[in-house]
This record gives structure tokens, sequence and C-alpha cells, in this order.
């Protein structure tokens, strides 16, 4: 079986230390691809040394949580990085309105004149959506891109058929692993197959295994199992599952085979 997964931060300073160990273990458990999007213009150069390196696919864009190390300039930055290609999507990008520190005003900002970009570059989004599905749909609505995937998906049914009919996958991974993500659980079962991609967030929302004070860090070689999860939750083997959820990543990142 081989897996994708369809996020993770594999040039994470959490990963300096051990990074072509991290690797090795991922693709020994069955994990031979990966999406790795950047947060910052400052990490730009360190995401595209993951693809020169692990052949990673790879999105740029600015994350949300560090709205306060952007700055307009950045977006040219942004422009001039996917001028080269190397990119499959724009990302990570979207807003956060579950930590109270980070401004609102900002994100918008930020998050409006990247989806302008992606447009202008043809390319689909990597969109984080904690606490504020229904205002990301908002603006994705207002600016048509090419789909993409709705990072770490926690919202309602309806938002989710929502993003579906945008033309988004959805990303389900570490959190379904606990018993009390009963929404996350549910929609897991219920969603169609063909919306689903697997990912880890990569050292972060490690799954139930890791859990701790701190958890322990989450790595791409835990997706099997988090797939073998999501498989007994759907009633159908993880081979099966293994194989639509690179299909979708494939098709909602424009990828060929």
């Amino acid at each position: 079986m081989m897996f994708f997964d369809s996020h993770c931060h594999l040039d994470a300073t959490e990963f300096d230390a051990d990074r072509v160990e991290v690797v090795a273990r991922a693709i020994d458990a069955g994990v031979t691809r990966w999406l790795v999007p950047s947060v910052s213009a400052a990490t730009f150069q360190t995401t595209q040394q993951m693809r020169a390196q692990y052949g990673a696919h790879i999105a740029l864009g600015l994350h949300p949580i560090y709205v306060a190390q952007h700055d307009d300039e950045h977006l040219g930055v942004l422009r001039q990085q996917l001028d080269l290609g190397l990119a499959v999507a724009v990302g990570e990008i979207g807003l956060d309105f579950y930590l109270p520190e980070l401004n609102a005003e900002r994100q918008i900002h930020f998050f409006e004149a990247q989806l302008k970009i992606a447009r202008d570059f043809d390319l689909p989004v990597i969109v984080h959506i904690r606490r504020s599905q229904d205002q990301v749909l908002k603006f994705l609505r207002k600016w048509r891109v090419k789909g993409g995937i709705a990072h770490a998906f926690n919202g309602s049914e309806q938002q989710a058929d929502a993003f579906i009919q945008l033309g988004f996958c959805l990303g389900f991974g570490g959190a379904l692993t606990y018993s009390g993500s009963q929404r996350i659980r549910r929609l897991a079962q219920t969603l169609p197959l063909e919306s689903l991609v697997l990912e880890t967030d990569a050292p972060d929302i490690a799954p139930s295994w890791l859990a701790g004070h701190p958890p322990q860090r989450n790595e791409p070689a835990e997706l099997p199992r988090i797939a073998r999860e999501l498989a007994a939750l759907r009633g159908m083997d993880v081979a099966d599952l293994a194989v639509a959820c690179t299909q979708n990543t494939e098709r909602v990142l424009l990828l060929g085979a």
C-alpha cells in the first residue's frame, strides 16, 4: 500500500535533527508522497528544499497564524516564487479565529490577496479553517479559485457540502482517532469517499496514540495507522481507502498519476 500525506510540514524546525530518518520511516511505512505547505515568506526556501531533497510536492503561502510576520512585500515575493513553477498550490492560507491575539482584519487582507494570486496562477489552494469555516467559504465564493483542500476539516455537514461544491477535498488526520471527536468521526464515515484526503499535519495534530502533555511529535509515518482508523469507520478495506485518497489528492491538486 502506498499513501499520500496531503499536509505535512516536513520543513518544520522540529524535524531539523532527524529529518532524513523521519523520511525513511515514512517510506518504510508506505508513505511515499507528501505535500509540504509553507507558512511564511521566511520559509519559502526551506519548503522548496523539501522538493529538491525529498521529492515532495510543495505549496507556497502565508499562514494566518503568522500574520504578524507578514508584510505586503511578501505577496510580491510569493508571486516571484510561484513564477518558478515549483509549487502545485498556494498554501497554507486561510483564517484562524481560534487564537484571539490574531488580527482578523489583517488575516482577511492576506487571505483575499492570496486568493487573487491563486486565481492569477490558476492554482488550487490549501486552506486553514480553524473556527472560520463560514468566513473562509465566503471569500472562496467571492474569489473563485481552482478548488483545493480544506485542511483539518472540523465543520458541519452543511459546511462540508459547501466546500465540496466549490471543488475542495476535505483533509482528515489525527483528530479522527480520538473517540471524543464525534462530529469529525461521523463526517469521516458519511461524506463521499471522493471528497476525502489523508493528512498528518506533522509535527502537529498528534493522533490519539501520541497524546500526552505535551503530545509526542507527529510524523508522516503515522498516516497508515490513521488511514486504518478511517477505513474501519467507513467499513472498508484500508488498501482501497489508500488508493481512493491518493487519487483524490492527485485530482484536487491537478497532479498527474
